[in-house]
């Protein structure tokens, strides 16, 4: 719709937009290399511009700043991105060490990739068809209370604290423990959570007293609570969030909504099943609270299956051409060490 001209003036506009975060003015546009017109030629182009939705004129200023429409054109159309050169794509291997257990790959990589892009990280934990049983032990605790250490993808180590209908003496929590490593071991969580379901859902008069016991623990320590909606999600550098905002009431209530986590997630998961960088600009998120932010995301993989996402919340005025790949190579790195992990 834009002549290569138009194309060129609101190329610029943009960028200075992104570095300066202040409306452009026609005559600084006109002085730019490759403009060549008057500074009313400029303005002209600016209302088509305008006329266009794609820049707007902020309060009584001169200038124009660009529209999150408008920023969206120019990532889709006009955006070139700098590839991270060798040297940080080593460093990036270096610091996402495949000798770190996975919980700790995804915290190296979140608090890695705040540091690179000076933004707020967020990384969702794989999902649950991603993690698989290695084995499992049933420990008693004072009361009706258990112990569930998991060791899940070899080695990550996780430990749950049960409330059961009775108590149980060792031996039994032990024979309970030899009877799901045997039936679920190698099974994802979401295979076992079924499986158990599906089982208890047989006729209990035909069990015996060990596959009972093994159940009623086993169903416990393997359940979904709702709070742990929340806990799927790694975040860093909220305090990024005040380098960029005056806007303090805004903020506190985005340190809310990470704090609570579960309320971005749906977000994220639009992002799992999808190849490649997601982007969303300001109101394309669909969250109110992320009107005047943009986040770029992309998805990780765990043994050449989607497991999660990582990536950056941060203005809309980020830096897209330096953003994109460093997200971008992170992932792709961080997939290598998962795979491995």
């Amino acid at each position: 719709m834009l002549d290569s001209r138009a194309q060129l003036v609101f190329k610029l506009l943009v960028e200075h937009y992104i570095s300066q975060g202040t409306p452009v003015p026609s005559r600084r546009l006109a002085a730019q290399p490759g403009v060549e017109v008057s500074p009313a030629t400029v303005r002209n182009i600016l209302a088509e511009l305008e006329a266009h939705g794609l820049v707007r004129s902020p309060h009584t200023s001169a200038g124009r700043i660009p529209t999150n429409r408008g920023l969206r054109f120019f990532v889709d159309s006009l955006l070139h991105v700098r590839p991270l050169d060798a040297e940080q794509v080593e460093r990036l291997r270096h610091q996402l060490n495949p000798d770190l257990a996975p919980q700790e790959l995804l915290a190296s990589a979140s608090e890695l990739l705040s540091h690179l892009t000076h933004m707020t990280c967020v990384i969702t934990l794989p999902r649950r068809d991603q993690v698989a049983l290695r084995h499992v032990e049933f420990l008693p605790l004072s009361g009706q209370r258990v112990l569930v250490i998991l060791v899940l993808n070899d080695r990550e180590v996780q430990n749950r604290v049960i409330r059961t209908d009775r108590e149980y003496d060792a031996s039994e929590l032990n024979q309970a423990s030899n009877y799901v490593n045997r039936e679920y071991g190698g099974m994802n969580l979401l295979q076992i959570r079924q499986a158990l379901l599906e089982s208890m859902q047989a006729d209990k008069d035909r069990m015996d007293t060990l596959m009972q016991t093994a159940l009623d623990v086993a169903s416990r320590a393997f359940e979904t609570e709702p709070e742990d909606a929340g806990k799927g999600l790694v975040v860093a550098g909220e305090t990024n969030l005040l380098d960029f905002s005056g806007d303090t009431d805004q903020v506190r209530r985005l340190f809310e909504t990470f704090s609570r986590k579960g309320s971005i997630l749906h977000l994220l998961d639009r992002c799992v099943n999808s190849e490649g960088i997601q982007l969303f600009i300001g109101e394309e998120s669909g969250y109110e609270l992320l009107d005047d932010l943009s986040l770029v995301m992309s998805p990780y993989e765990v043994n050449g299956r989607l497991a999660g996402v990582l990536g950056v919340v941060g203005p809309t005025r980020m830096a897209y051409q330096e953003v994109i790949p460093v997200v971008d190579v992170t992932a792709r790195v961080l997939s290598a060490a998962m795979n491995y992990a």
